[in-house]
């Protein structure tokens, strides 16, 4: 199966990161290499860019895809690495930033990496490191029955985490539970028919949950975030695309304190903190799709934008 992607937003990801012709640029989440090609297509033999992702099937993807180009650095590991990566490049600033927070085509399409409810018979994978032993299975396997709500309720903000947790742990007594498949089947028997019928496909929220604990995507999220502001040039710009609230709210909250110079509670008379605005918005509020690419990728639907430019 080929790496295919289709990125979202991608001329207005590219017109906010304002590409220079010599400069360095980073593209934290490299997939199958739609804002790469974007960004090299305006880069000078002189500039040069940084591919990074977990998935080494991805940077396989990316190295045949760009083969002609010798401007490409393509580093195996995790975007929340990102001051470690710089440092072991030698490289101090960049001029720009580009994250896809989003699961690709590719994995959700092919069946074997089990991120998706629709492979049924697939095994519950979700690693997009796939030299991690980690996976979906140990997850559903080995949690105890609150582990197992805390993640389905904070990560998927599902209403009925407790009853599937509750399916869960009485099913694998049994035999472990071990493809997509029959978890599906276990969600489905969890969550009211009535609202089966109109809140979208059950598994939905606990698939995206599991995904999101496997792959640890919200930690250091906003660490990394930071890291990668302070890292930026002077008039560099970070682009960051989103997929559902938990990671908007962290990227909204790490952007509003890059942009506010004291961040003290409201009720100190005085600023202690000593912060000062190390950015400005490009975007007051996030950007989403337009209608036509709606109706081109549905998949987009859920996406914000967000950029900021540093001081």
């Amino acid at each position: 199966m080929i790496f295919q992607h289709t990125p979202i937003m991608l001329n207005k990801c590219i017109e906010l990161l304002d590409v220079k012709p010599d400069g360095i640029y980073v593209d934290c989440t490299a997939g199958g290499g739609g804002h790469s090609q974007a960004i090299l297509s305006k880069l000078s033999q002189n500039g040069r860019l940084i591919d990074i992702d977990k998935d080494t099937e991805a940077l396989e993807a990316c190295k045949t895809r760009f083969a002609q180009y010798s401007n490409v650095t393509y580093v195996h590991s995790d975007y929340k690495r990102f001051d470690n990566i710089l440092d072991e490049l030698g490289i101090d600033k960049v001029d720009g930033i580009m994250v896809d927070l989003g699961i690709s085509s590719y994995q959700i399409d092919n069946r074997e990496r089990g991120f998706s409810y629709m492979s049924k018979d697939a095994p519950l994978d979700m690693r997009m490191d796939q030299t991690q032993s980690f996976s979906a299975y140990d997850v559903v396997n080995t949690y105890d029955e609150q582990h197992l709500i805390k993640i389905l309720r904070d990560y998927g903000e599902e209403k009925f985490a407790l009853q599937i947790a509750k399916n869960i742990v009485k099913v694998r007594q049994s035999a472990p539970i071990a493809t997509c498949g029959e978890l599906d089947n276990i969600i489905a028997q969890s969550v009211p028919q009535a609202v089966q019928r109109k809140g979208g496909h059950p598994a939905k929220r606990t698939f995206q949950a599991l995904r999101i604990e496997v792959n640890g995507e919200l930690d250091g999220l906003e660490q990394a975030l930071h890291s990668m502001v302070q890292r930026l040039k002077s008039g560099g710009n970070i682009v960051v695309l989103t997929f559902h609230s938990l990671e908007d709210r962290i990227v909204k909250r790490c952007f509003n304190d890059c942009i506010t110079d004291c961040i003290c509670p409201p009720s100190y008379p005085v600023c202690v903190c000593n912060h000062r605005a190390v950015g400005k918005l490009l975007n007051k509020k996030p950007i989403t799709p337009d209608s036509q690419e709606l109706a081109d990728n549905p998949r987009s639907a859920s996406c914000k934008l967000r950029a900021l430019s540093k001081l």
